[in-house]
């Protein structure tokens, strides 16, 4: 390849040694473009053997350049903002660690590309289970907090609050963040901490700029869910951290008292998930109580963040 390419492929990744060999193979057998692509593998501190495995050169796909860069700073926006700074492609798509793509995932997305010549680009996520099966709990409207999304139809431009493109599976033409800015890192995955929301705020910042945001349907890619995914605890701390998150910017500098509204707002929304499990028991009121976590994460941001 003599010329730079037209994607990079972005895999940030941290301390998911066995999780992100498994995408590596499924990226070796990915079909891509006629004219090459690079993938970018950022290995954000990870300390588990990963920096060792891609020293070798066995997982490289066949018709990339394969890269690897460090970045030593903790969190997946600063990881994902390193591959900013390091691609050399015209369009720079990410894929997580834990996600496994179609094998026309890349050449449709490059074909996108070139037809449209999108600011952003957006495609549908669909959920896998390993590890367990999926609890009976965890109903088909708490999906999209592990990933799941699928706008349907067919390809279109995206100019709603309500459509956005997740993290999992976006891209950006690389010269879209002069305009409008890195990755918040103040949102996002923080090693083992359970944060996010810094894909819904760059979307937003696209649209704020009047950028152009396809949507790509046959872009398809799968969200390996493991284990850990699998529990409650796990929706409940995700709207715990993103409501406290919240509280804190909300307060800014005003007063540590929290605002009054929140104390008949905890009181409906602890009433309703209780009446939602009692009536219906408890595989059907973990959403009730997502939203009871979340004021409560929001009060604790306000008084002490």
């Amino acid at each position: 390849m003599t010329t730079a390419p037209l994607v990079t492929v972005g895999l940030c990744t941290h301390n998911h040694l066995d999780r992100l060999k498994v995408t590596l193979a499924a990226l070796q057998v990915l079909d891509g473009p006629p004219d090459g692509w690079e993938l970018l593998v950022v290995d954000n501190a990870s300390t588990d053997g990963t920096a060792e495995y891609l020293a070798g050169a066995t997982w490289h796909p066949q018709g990339a350049i394969a890269r690897v860069v460090r970045e030593a700073k903790l969190g997946l926006s600063n990881a994902r903002n390193c591959a900013i700074a390091q691609a050399t492609g015209a369009y720079l798509l990410f894929i997580d660690d834990d996600e496994t793509p179609h094998a026309q995932w890349l050449v449709n997305y490059a074909a996108a590309m070139a037809e449209h010549q999108p600011d952003a680009l957006g495609g549908p996520i669909d959920v896998r289970f390993v590890g367990g099966e999926r609890p009976a709990w965890l109903q088909d409207e708490l999906l999209g907090f592990i990933g799941k999304i699928d706008h349907g139809g067919g390809g279109r431009w995206l100019t709603a609050p309500e459509t956005p493109i997740f993290g999992g599976n976006f891209a950006f033409r690389r010269t879209v963040f002069d305009r409008i800015g890195n990755f918040d890192a103040v949102l996002g995955r923080l090693g083992a901490a359970n944060f996010g929301g810094e894909d819904i705020e760059i979307y937003e910042r696209l649209l704020q700029a009047n950028c152009k945001v396809r949507w790509v349907p046959d872009a398809l890619i799968y969200h390996r869910v493991e284990s850990p995914k699998l529990r409650r605890r796990y929706f409940l701390d995700l709207h715990f951290k993103q409501g406290r998150l919240d509280g804190a910017k909300a307060r800014a500098q005003r007063s540590r008292m929290p605002p009054m509204f929140l104390v008949p707002q905890m009181a409906r929304a602890g009433k309703t998930a209780l009446m939602q499990r009692i009536s219906v028991g408890p595989n059907a009121c973990l959403r009730k109580e997502m939203n009871v976590s979340n004021l409560m994460g929001y009060a604790a941001g306000w008084m002490s963040d």
